[in-house]
Parts: structure tokens; C-alpha cells; sequence
């Protein structure tokens, strides 16, 4: 049976650690997928105790973004995580997690959260380091889980968690893909008749841009960009690639290891993906 916290039966629920062992975090905002069952199960496999956090983080959604009608079927949730044999829910609200809304205390995330994602969402990476800081300080895990699908998200994590000096560690797990290549999303409910199959190009994008690699970086994006061209109900955002380390775009003669990472808009929804490649 999965137990459901708030933030302040967390603590005393969570202070045995003698009893717990080794507690791993999963931080999600809910709309369960198979994406996040794998992260659970990543989590199960390095930790005695698992908790996955449920909250919808007002903070990181700007004005014009989809926080009102993001999905919410806790219900749901929690069953799937009960069959996921999920020791414990945080489901903290609103209140508790901003007890002075808006927020008067934000971590910054910097230059490299106002670039590729951060320059099309202002603020975002700021209001999921907030969160995610408060979750570590509820929750006090030894490990934490994210996934790869949101890499530049996943690498501020990372650098916060150094710098800050939690003491915990950060497990990345590899992105979650359909059969047909579309990485795995909350927001892939919103697809809607050929929507679904317009979202493809993303993936196909970067698997095209991946193909390419070896004429470099220049061939890469012109056979990405292509895959979009033939997707008209897609709209790019951004097609980027990135130094894995530092997230800053790489030469046309880069030559070695990098991250391709996309986003675009289908219909009304906004989706992104990335794909490693290699520039010999």
C-alpha cells in the first residue's frame, strides 16, 4: 500500500532512516506514464525505501502555458503506483510548497537556464530548481531519478545539487519511447487525431540529424530541419547542438560527442526530444 504525505507529514514519516534504508526520490507531476514507471523501477532497483512526488509546480509555467488544464488524475496515479510497489506519495499543495505565493524566495538558475528551453519559457528552469530544492529538503533522499528526455532540465539539476552540496545523487535514466520513436510525455494526451502522428518529427528529426553526423554539424541540422519541413502542422522552436557539459552550441567543425535537442510546437502543444550524436 502506497501511503500518501504532504509536506509536513513527510518528516516524521520519513525520519527513521535506520528503518527506511536508503531512500530514493522520484519527483514528477503526475499524468503517470510508462516513462515514469521506468524511473520508478530505476529507483526500486537502487534504494530500500521509494518515494515519487505528485505536485504541478505553478512556478515554472509562464502566463501563457497550460498550468490550469495540465492533467491531474491523482486517482489513477496513485493506483499505478501502488502496483508499482511505491512505499510512499508526496502530495504536498500549493500552500504548502509556497506558503508565500508567489514566491518570494527562487533559485536562479543563471545563464544556462536563459538559453534553448529558457529562452522560450522565461523563468521555467528557476521555478523547477525552486521545487525541486524544497522536494530534496522535504524529503531528504540519498538518491534522486530523473529522466533524460529533459536534458538541459536534467544538467541544471545536476550542477544545483553540486554546487549547493546536497548530499544525495542524481540518477539519470535514458528516455522512454513509444514503438513508433515518440518520447514519452504527459503532454502527448493533448494529441489529437493526426497530431499524434505530426509529433514524429521530432524524433525523426534527430534520428535524420544523428544519420548525418558524419558530413557534420551543417549536414546535420539541414537534414533535421527537412524532417520538419514535411510536418506542417509542426512549428520548431529551436533545433540545437550542444556541448553536453556546458549546454552552449557547438561549432560548425565540432568534431566529437554532443547532444542534439529539439522542441516545437504541434498543434497546441508544445513537446521536445533530443538525441546524442556524434560528429566524427
Amino acid at each position: 500500500m502506497t501511503e500518501v504525505l504532504n509536506a509536513t507529514t513527510a518528516r516524521p514519516a520519513l525520519a527513521n532512516r535506520n528503518a527506511l534504508g536508503k531512500v530514493a526520490l522520484v519527483p514528477t507531476m503526475g499524468a503517470l506514464h510508462d516513462g515514469h514507471l521506468a524511473l520508478i523501477e530505476l529507483a526500486k532497483r537502487s534504494a530500500d525505501t521509494v518515494v515519487v512526488s505528485i505536485f504541478v509546480n505553478p512556478l515554472q509555467f509562464g502566463p501563457d502555458e497550460d498550468y490550469e488544464r495540465y492533467p491531474r488524475p491523482f486517482d489513477r496515479d496513485l493506483a499505478l503506483l501502488e502496483q508499482a510497489g511505491v512505499d510512499y506519495c508526496l502530495h504536498p499543495s500549493v500552500e504548502e510548497m509556497y506558503p508565500n505565493w508567489p514566491a518570494t524566495t527562487v533559485i536562479g538558475a543563471g545563464e544556462a537556464g536563459r538559453i534553448l528551453e529558457g529562452e522560450f519559457r522565461p523563468g521555467h528552469f528557476d521555478g523547477v530548481l525552486t521545487v525541486v530544492a524544497k522536494l530534496f529538503n522535504i524529503v531528504r533522499p540519498d538518491i534522486a531519478v530523473f529522466g533524460e528526455k529533459d536534458a538541459q532540465q536534467l544538467a541544471l539539476i545536476q550542477r544545483m545539487v553540486r554546487e549547493l552540496h546536497f548530499p544525495l545523487e542524481i540518477l539519470p535514466h535514458p528516455i522512454v519511447r513509444e514503438a513508433d520513436g515518440l518520447a514519452r510525455s504527459s503532454r502527448n494526451a493533448y494529441l489529437e487525431g493526426d497530431d499524434r502522428n505530426q509529433a514524429l518529427a521530432l524524433s525523426r528529426a534527430l534520428r535524420a540529424a544523428a544519420d548525418a553526423a558524419l558530413d557534420g554539424v551543417a549536414a546535420s541540422r539541414t537534414a533535421a530541419v527537412n524532417v520538419y519541413e514535411t510536418a506542417p502542422l509542426v512549428t520548431m522552436d529551436y533545433l540545437a547542438f550542444v556541448d553536453r557539459a556546458t549546454f552552449l552550441p557547438v561549432a560548425d567543425d565540432f568534431r566529437g560527442d554532443a547532444l542534439a535537442l529539439t522542441a516545437a510546437r504541434v498543434g497546441s502543444t508544445r513537446l521536445i526530444d533530443n538525441l546524442a550524436v556524434t560528429f566524427a
